[in-house]
C-alpha cells in the first residue's frame, strides 16, 4: 500500500501497541525521533526494527535532528557530543581547508553512529546565514554569517550524511537567517527585498539543489514573495523560489508543523502545506490523537511527491568500512588546533 504524504513522531522508548497500529492503519512515509525516544543504543535499534515491522517497509525513513550543539538528539555517553555549525565556520575563518575537512568528517562520524543505531535520515545541513539580529533558535546552529562560509560547508556536510549511509535534509528553505523572532513559539517576518534574498539567503540552497535529497521549509513569511502565508503554507514560495528560482526538486517536508509559527488545528496545517506544494508533512509530538487527524488530512503519495520520495530514498547506500578511530582522531585534531579561543 502507498505511504501517506507525512512523518510522525512518537511518545517514547517503546512502540506502543496503539502506535503499532496506527502505523500498520495509516502507512506515514516515515517516523521522526527525539530525545524522548533514545535510551541507549540497543533500544534505539530495536525500536527502528519494530517501527519498520509495522510499516511492513525495510527501508521505511527513520529521522533524527541530530545537527551537534544544542540540537544532538542522542548525545553522551553513547553518542560523542559534536560541535554546533558555528565551530566548523570559526576554523573555516582561520583555514578554509581545515573547515571544510572537519565538516565533512563531523557529518560522516555522525552518519555512521545513526546508521548503527537504524536510523536512516539526519536533517542536516542547516544553510540557513547568521544574521545580526536574528533568532537564537538559528544563531549557532549556522554554519557562518555568508554566503561562501554557509555554501563551502554546506556541501561537504552533505557529502558526509551521504557518506556515512544516510540521507540529509537541507533546511530551512528558502533561508531562516533573517527572521528575529523564534517559529517554535511565534512567525517570524522577514521584510527584506526579493534581490537580497536572492543574494543572500536562498543562494546556499541553489548552490546545493542538484544534490539534495530532501529538503525542509521554513515556517516563515517572507513579505516580499507573499504576505499572506508563510513559505510552508505559500504556493508562491513553493513553487516560485524553491523549486524554480532555486531549483530544488528533492522531495519537500515542512517543518513541524505543531510549531507556533503556524495557524488551525493540526489537519488543516497539514492540508495547507500539501496544498502549497510541500510533499510531506512533518508532526513530530508524538500525540497520538494529533497523528491521527494529521493522517486523515494528507493524501497517498503519488504523481511528483511520489517520484521524488522514490528519488530521495535512492540516494541511500551502504557506508564504506572505515577505520573509526583515525577518523575521530584527525577530527578531533582539527577541532583543537583550528577553533580560537
Amino acid at each position: 500500500m502507498p505511504s501517506r504524504a507525512f512523518i510522525c513522531g512518537l511518545a517514547g522508548t517503546e512502540l506502543s501497541t496503539e502506535e503499532g497500529a496506527f502505523l500498520r492503519d495509516a502507512h506515514p512515509w516515515g517516523v521522526i525521533l527525539f530525545k524522548r525516544n533514545a535510551d541507549n543504543p540497543e533500544q534505539v535499534k530495536r525500536l527502528c526494527h519494530h517501527v519498520r515491522e509495522a510499516l511492513q517497509r525495510e527501508n521505511a525513513p527513520i529521522l533524527i535532528d541530530q545537527e551537534g550543539g544544542r540540537v544532538q538528539r542522542i548525545g553522551p555517553p553513547h553518542f560523542r557530543a559534536y560541535p554546533s555549525g558555528s565551530v566548523y565556520g570559526r576554523i573555516y575563518q582561520k583555514n578554509p581547508l581545515a573547515g571544510v575537512e572537519a565538516a565533512y568528517l563531523g557529518a560522516k562520524l555522525i552518519a555512521l553512529d545513526l546508521h548503527a543505531f537504524g536510523i536512516s535520515v539526519d536533517c542536516l545541513p542547516v544553510l540557513d546565514i547568521a544574521t545580526e539580529g536574528g533568532t537564537n533558535a538559528i544563531h549557532d546552529r549556522a554554519l557562518g554569517n555568508s554566503v561562501d562560509a554557509v555554501a563551502t560547508l554546506g556541501d561537504p556536510k552533505l557529502d558526509g550524511i551521504l557518506a556515512g549511509g544516510l540521507l540529509s535534509v537541507t533546511k530551512h528553505m528558502p533561508g531562516h537567517g533573517r527572521a528575529t523572532v523564534d517559529s517554535h513559539n511565534e512567525r517570524p517576518q522577514v521584510d527584506a527585498t526579493m534581490g537580497e534574498l536572492e543574494a543572500q539567503d536562498f543562494t546556499p540552497f541553489r548552490l546545493l539543489a542538484k544534490r539534495a535529497p530532501l529538503g525542509m521549509t521554513a515556517h516563515v513569511l517572507y513579505l516580499d514573495v507573499d504576505d499572506s502565508a508563510p513559505a510552508t503554507h505559500s504556493r508562491r514560495v513553493i513553487d516560485n523560489i524553491i523549486r524554480q528560482r532555486i531549483g530544488f526538486d528533492g522531495a519537500l517536508m515542512t517543518d513541524d508543523i505543531s510549531m507556533g509559527a503556524l495557524s488551525g488545528d493540526v489537519r488543516s496545517r497539514a492540508v495547507r502545506a500539501i496544498h502549497a506544494g510541500c510533499d510531506l508533512a512533518l508532526h513530530c509530538n508524538g500525540d497520538l490523537m494529533d497523528m491521527i487527524e494529521v493522517a486523515s488530512g494528507v493524501p497517498e503519495l503519488s504523481g511528483d511527491a511520489l517520484r521524488r520520495t522514490e528519488a530521495a530514498l535512492a540516494y541511500q547506500r551502504q557506508p564504506a568500512e572505515v577505520d573509526r578511530q583515525a577518523m575521530e582522531a584527525r577530527f578531533d585534531f582539527l577541532l583543537t588546533q583550528q577553533v580560537a579561543a
